[in-house]
C-alpha cells in the first residue's frame, strides 16, 4: 500500500505530488489544511518517496493505488489536490471513480498530451555514481551542469537518503523512470469526464495550461473554474504558497 503522511481530523483531503516529488514536499500545506478541519492524506505515489517500487508504472495503476488506499482507510467523498503528474493521476481517479471524489483540484497540468521534457533532469540524476559513495555536496556538484536552477536541484536533493552510514541513494525508482518516461506525458482519454466541482489552478508564467486548452478542458470537466496565480511558474505552490492555499481553501470550503 502507498506510504502517506496523515494530519488532522475531518473531511478527507488527499494531496498527490508530481514527478520526482513526495509527500514531504507538502508538509506545510498539510498542517494548514488540517487546521481548517480536514484530515489530510499526503501520499507517496508508487516508485516515489517511501512507497514501494514496481516495474508497473502508468496512470491506471497509480489511480488504482489511490482507490485501494481509500478503501483501506474507508475514505469516502474525498477532495483531492494533484500537482503536475499527480494532477493527471487525480484526473484519472475522478473520471474513473466519480462516486469516490467530491471535489477535484488540478495544479498546473491539463488532460492533454505533453511531449517528454525531463531529459536534462534524468541525465543529471543518471550521472550520479553512488558506487563511489559521494556525499551530498558531491551529488549536487554532479547535478549542477545538467540542472543549473538552484530550486530544482534542491527539490531533487530532498530524495537523497542514507541506506547505511556512508552510502546515499535516491528514494525514487530511477531505473523505471528511465524506461517509462513517455508515460508521464500521456493524455487523459477524451472519453473520460468528471461532472462534479473541479478547479484548475495554473502559474501565470507557466506554459502547462494555455488559454487554447480551455475548451478541451471544459468538455471533460464541465463544472470547472480556472484560477491563475500571477508571476509564478510550474511550481506555483512553492513560489506563492499563500495564494495557492487561499484559492484552494476557498474552493474546498
Amino acid at each position: 500500500m502507498l506510504h502517506s503522511r496523515i494530519e488532522g481530523e475531518g473531511k478527507p483531503l488527499l494531496i498527490v505530488h508530481g514527478f520526482l516529488g513526495m509527500s514531504d514536499n507538502w508538509k506545510s500545506f498539510g498542517s494548514l489544511y488540517a487546521a481548517e478541519g480536514f484530515q489530510v492524506h499526503m501520499l507517496d505515489l508508487r516508485n516515489h518517496g517511501k512507497s514501494f517500487h514496481s516495474d508497473d508504472f502508468n496512470y491506471t495503476v497509480m489511480a488504482n493505488d489511490i482507490l485501494e488506499y481509500c478503501q483501506q482507510y474507508n475514505l469516502k467523498d474525498i477532495s483531492i489536490i494533484g500537482h503536475s503528474m499527480g494532477g493527471k493521476v487525480a484526473m484519472l481517479l475522478a473520471t474513473t471513480y466519480p462516486d469516490l471524489v467530491e471535489k477535484l483540484i488540478v495544479a498546473d497540468i491539463g488532460p492533454k498530451y505533453y511531449a517528454p521534457h525531463h531529459q536534462d533532469i534524468l541525465a543529471g540524476l543518471n550521472a550520479v555514481d553512488f558506487s563511489v559513495k559521494p556525499d551530498r555536496a558531491t551529488v549536487e556538484e554532479t547535478l549542477f551542469p545538467f540542472i543549473p536552477d538552484f530550486g530544482t536541484r534542491q527539490f531533487l536533493m530532498k530524495n537523497l537518503y542514507w541506506i547505511e552510514p556512508g552510502q546515499l541513494a535516491f528514494r525514487f525508482n530511477l531505473a523505471v523512470f528511465n524506461a517509462k518516461i513517455e508515460t508521464i506525458g500521456e493524455a487523459l482519454s477524451p472519453e473520460k469526464h468528471f461532472d462534479k466541482s473541479t478547479m484548475f489552478i495554473r502559474g501565470g508564467n507557466s506554459k502547462y495550461i494555455l488559454d487554447s486548452d480551455i475548451n478541451e478542458i471544459q468538455k471533460q470537466f464541465p463544472d470547472f473554474k480556472l484560477i491563475t496565480i500571477p508571476n509564478v511558474g510550474h511550481w506555483l505552490h512553492a513560489e506563492n504558497p499563500t495564494s495557492f492555499f487561499e484559492e484552494t481553501l476557498k474552493f474546498l470550503k
